[in-house]
């Protein structure tokens, strides 16, 4: 009895010291801070160098970005429009590494990948150029809801330094400044904030791109059930 009572006491010390795992990130969760990236862009790129370079060679182009779905999965899609280097793109997080991968296809019709992480208001994505020694990094800062910037750099291979090879400031279109905020509305399938209205049952909800409106509509029950326990939350 007393070497039972033993084990028993061994076991109820020993119990609470074995955790349970966390629960593994969504894909719509884990990139829910990238939200501010949803929507259409205008940018300016500005090559690196004397002035006269600079402004001969700066160039003009659109950006945007929008959720897609299948079934659990979700990432984000961009495409460049009038873009100098790239034409499409797809983010998704990549939950083994809990890193982000981004996968652009250029103007020359090849696929380059980068992958990284968010720090703060900085996405930084690094590509190795193994023939030139070389890194390759595209960091997007976040800075405002209408306000980002990417930029690409090089360094060699072990050193430390990045060069800047090429700056695109963007603003969001049809966003003006200093109303940002005023009246945003969450979207209902992302969190992000809501631009399109949509509606089910009579009721009037808003989503952020046309890749969260047309998710919305195939699973309005859903993500209605979603908003309305994290409004009970609140």
């Amino acid at each position: 009895m007393r070497r039972l009572a033993a084990v028993t006491f061994a076991c109820v010390l020993v119990a609470p010291l074995v955790a349970d795992a966390p629960k593994a990130r969504t894909p719509r969760e884990a990139l829910k801070p990238l939200n501010i990236l949803v929507g259409s862009w205008k940018g300016t790129g500005t090559p690196e160098g004397p002035p006269q370079v600079r402004n001969k060679e700066h160039w003009v182009e659109t950006v945007t970005w929008e959720w897609q779905f299948k079934g659990d999965d979700a990432w984000l899609a961009v495409t460049f429009d009038k873009g100098k280097y790239f034409t499409r793109g797809e983010l998704r997080h990549v939950p083994d590494r809990d890193e982000f991968e981004l996968k652009l296809t250029t103007v020359g019709k090849e696929t380059l990948t980068y992958t990284g992480s968010l720090k703060g208001t900085q996405l930084a994505l690094d590509r190795p150029l193994k023939d030139e020694k070389l890194v390759e990094r595209l960091t997007f800062s976040l800075l405002h809801d209408n306000r980002i910037t990417y930029r690409l750099e090089t360094k060699p291979e072990g050193g430390t330094t990045f060069t800047k090879k090429y700056l695109v400031g963007m603003t969001k279109e049809g966003v003006a400044f200093a109303n940002v905020g005023a009246s945003e509305r969450e979207c209902i399938v992302s969190g992000g904030l809501g631009t399109i209205a949509v509606s089910y049952e009579g009721k009037t909800y808003y989503v952020c791109c046309s890749g969260c409106r047309d998710e919305f509509r195939a699973s309005p029950a859903k993500y209605v059930k979603e908003w309305e326990a994290k409004r009970a939350k609140k």
